[in-house]
């Protein structure tokens, strides 16, 4: 025997038709709700622009020291031939120069030789940079000829341009 479906009950139909679905709310947006968030947010970005500009200069700024670094990596290159270290050991006292000449006036700098030229070196590097053989090398160098300076051993070159590159690397500039 079948069983027969219970009867619907007409009160229970008419509010379930009345059913609508659940509203659900509009997504929550992620951009700022007030014109303060907006301000914080343009300040943040030129700061960072700022900041960004100023390690630009400064590279730029430092461009003769790379320049200067990479001619001191080509002259300790030719430190290790006996034959070319005293062209090398020339070279390096004009590197100095020429390296200088970039921030200090001509007027300044292309006069001073000798313990002036030393004295300046150290006086712009915040401090004694060049043990006093190498402040002796710097002095007479330009009075020596290459072949002069081809007996120079060859650690005591490497000690001369380590000092060079100690002074390109830490000399500043007073504002």
């Amino acid at each position: 025997m079948a069983t027969a479906a219970p009867a619907k009950d007409p009160l229970l139909e008419a509010t379930l038709r009345q059913l609508a679905d659940i509203a659900m709310p509009q997504p929550v947006s992620m951009m700022p709700q007030t014109w303060a968030w907006t301000v914080l947010g343009c300040v943040i970005l030129l700061l960072i622009a700022f900041a960004c500009w100023r390690w630009y200069r400064r590279w730029e700024a430092n461009r003769y020291r790379r320049e200067a670094l990479a001619d001191l990596k080509k002259i300790e290159g030719r430190l290790a031939a006996s034959a070319t270290r005293g062209e090398a050991l020339v070279a390096l006292p004009v590197l100095l120069k020429r390296t200088a000449l970039v921030l200090w006036p001509r007027e300044t700098i292309a006069g001073l030789h000798g313990t002036g030229w030393t004295g300046f070196l150290d006086a712009h590097s915040g401090g004694p940079v060049f043990p006093i053989a190498s402040a002796r090398f710097f002095e007479e160098a330009e009075y020596r000829g290459s072949a002069a300076l081809c007996a120079v051993p060859e650690p005591e070159a490497r000690t001369y341009v380590a000092a060079a590159r100690h002074w390109i690397e830490a000399h500043h500039v007073r504002a």
